[in-house]
């Protein structure tokens, strides 16, 4: 039995949470260059400039890439041959976003009753938090921390078997239609197919945790990804909605078996400041 103090993933987390604001994931930038390079209108290429001087301030500053630094999400794979000592694994997480957003003068943007109230809890938590027991004695952790700009942009489908893929497109390609400038485009998309009403949303929240230069594993998916990939940009909502070549930067799926009767798919839209990191204790 492998013990690992909780305090080890309180400073994990903390690291994390700050690096995420401030620098962007590297398959990010380098998919912010290419599309930079491939635009040919002057607006769209101002705005994906912009873009990769903003990138370059806030790395360099260490100030947040966006002003909206998120809601924190933490998923963890604790394996079953682990046993967490010093406290509450589940405080320490809390901790662990609490002290980042405090010590980094990171916003604020949790809310502790959704619809009375409303009140600021002032330190950014509670985070959400998703634990599964997996094999062996490793435990992998992974956060991020996503604005509410385009999670308001995201959407859910429960659509009919007969649908089928049309259908699933269609969904797609309308939701990234409707998010439009609202997203802050270039936009990266998640998307959830089969489970549950509730687990094809966290299906597509868990696929923007993948790297855009990666494909679904499954190569009818993966070719399912690069056509939404190409049918996305060829909206022209462009960067910043100012039109041009750059809609999305990536499409990520993710599959779940599903009932006989069911068809759901989720879309949860990110913008470019898709910030996740991934560790292992």
């Amino acid at each position: 039995m492998r013990e690992i103090n909780v305090k080890e993933a309180e400073a994990r987390i903390y690291e994390a949470c700050a690096r995420i604001a401030h620098v962007y994931a590297p398959d990010i930038l380098a998919a912010l260059k290419k599309g930079c390079a491939n635009e040919e209108e002057e607006r769209s290429v101002t705005a994906m400039r912009m873009l990769l001087e903003n990138a370059e301030i806030a790395e360099s500053r260490q100030i947040p890439i966006c002003q909206d630094t998120g809601l924190v999400t933490v998923y963890v794979h604790a394996g079953q041959e682990v046993h967490f000592t010093g406290g509450s694994l589940k405080e320490a997480i809390q901790n662990g976003v609490r002290r980042a957003y405090k010590d980094y003068y990171l916003r604020a943007s949790v809310v502790d009753d959704p619809l009375f109230e409303r009140i600021n809890t002032k330190d950014n938590t509670p985070a959400v938090i998703y634990c599964d027991l997996v094999e062996g004695e490793d435990v992998v952790i992974e956060v991020t921390a996503k604005g509410f700009g385009s999670e308001n942009m995201s959407a859910l489908a429960m659509l009919k078997p007969a649908q089928g893929i049309e259908g699933v497109k269609e969904f797609v390609l309308d939701t990234i239609r409707k998010a439009g400038p609202n997203a802050c485009p270039p936009m990266i998309v998640g998307v959830g197919i089969g489970g549950t009403f509730d687990y094809s949303a966290v299906l597509a929240k868990r696929a923007l945790l993948r790297s855009i230069e990666e494909r679904n594993p499954d190569a009818r998916y993966a070719a399912l990804e690069e056509e939404l990939i190409e049918k996305a940009n060829a909206l022209r909502i462009g960067p910043m909605g100012l039109h041009g070549k750059t809609t999305v930067l990536g499409i990520q799926i993710e599959t779940a078996p599903t009932h006989i009767a069911g068809l759901p798919v989720a879309v949860n839209i990110c913008c470019h400041a898709c910030r996740h990191e991934r560790m292992v204790l």
